[in-house]
């Protein structure tokens, strides 16, 4: 008989909670009672057939991560974690969630903040998202290329670091980048010694090389140029990639005939 591979899905949802942080000095503000709109997003290899029909995978992965994450809705994250951090939260999901093949759980706290985490290994991945203003053009691109030009973008960059489930490291994070954000914001970065090619991959490349030997667990440096394009480096490879959008109309043939989802419909 056939085997057919497991797909990969993907849904997120949204809960809001209060959490306080145990073991932070007294002055920092964490430590305080305090919460956010978290969003909660699982990434799973389910095998064909899982769902109820071919289509509905993503909305059953959506419906069992509710009802995982509805328990910490509108409450005191500590009454459910001993220290609710992004990472213990998703570990907590992690262990409950009814989702077979579970590739990635992530939790993130704020639009600039969150922390994933993958079965098997014994490490959390954290994230920190920072910005800076800068002016550049790139020097290689073919002639008439409006890249050639001398423009700028608000860059966003994320800093990936390893972490331990019992510890905290966002403050870290901040003390790393504060002298690179000085260095990069409201520059043109050309002018700068070892960027005067500054693609999204150079600008990646020199902040690990400036990093790494003071953060270990530096796992990889982000950059977006714009909202839809950029650049991962991890030490060794660049990954680049560019989102694109289609409208297009669909209908779940399999779907029984009284779900919305049999008819015509469509999504961006």
């Amino acid at each position: 008989m056939a085997t057919h591979p497991a797909e990969l899905v993907i849904a997120s949802c949204r809960f809001e909670a209060a959490r306080k942080i145990a073991g932070l000095p007294i002055a920092d503000r964490r430590s305080a009672l305090h919460g956010h709109g978290f969003i909660a997003s699982v990434q799973a290899k389910v095998p064909r057939g899982w769902a109820a029909f071919q289509g509905s995978e993503c909305g059953e992965l959506q419906g069992r991560l509710e009802r995982c994450v509805g328990p910490l809705d509108y409450s005191l994250l500590n009454t459910q974690l001993a220290i609710p951090t992004d990472e213990n939260i998703a570990a907590w999901i992690a262990e409950r969630v009814d989702v077979p093949g579970i590739a990635r759980l992530a939790v993130q706290s704020t639009p600039n903040q969150g922390a994933h985490i993958a079965p098997g290994e014994q490490m959390a991945h954290i994230w920190r998202r920072y910005s800076f203003q800068a002016a550049h053009r790139l020097p290689h691109v073919s002639a008439g290329h409006k890249c050639g030009r001398l423009h700028g973008h608000g860059f966003a960059l994320v800093m990936h670091a390893t972490q331990d489930h019992a510890h905290f490291g966002y403050d870290e994070l901040d003390a790393l980048w504060a002298p690179l954000h000085a260095a990069l914001n409201y520059r043109c970065l050309n002018d700068i010694c070892g960027l005067e090619n500054p693609t999204s991959e150079m600008v990646s490349s020199w902040v690990w090389e400036r990093l790494k030997s003071l953060l270990p667990s530096l796992s990889a440096i982000t950059v977006f140029e714009t909202g839809s394009c950029g650049a991962t480096y991890d030490g060794a490879r660049f990954r680049i990639w560019k989102d694109f959008t289609f409208d297009s109309a669909v209908r779940l043939g399999k779907a029984p005939a009284r779900d919305p989802r049999y008819g015509v419909h469509g999504h961006s």
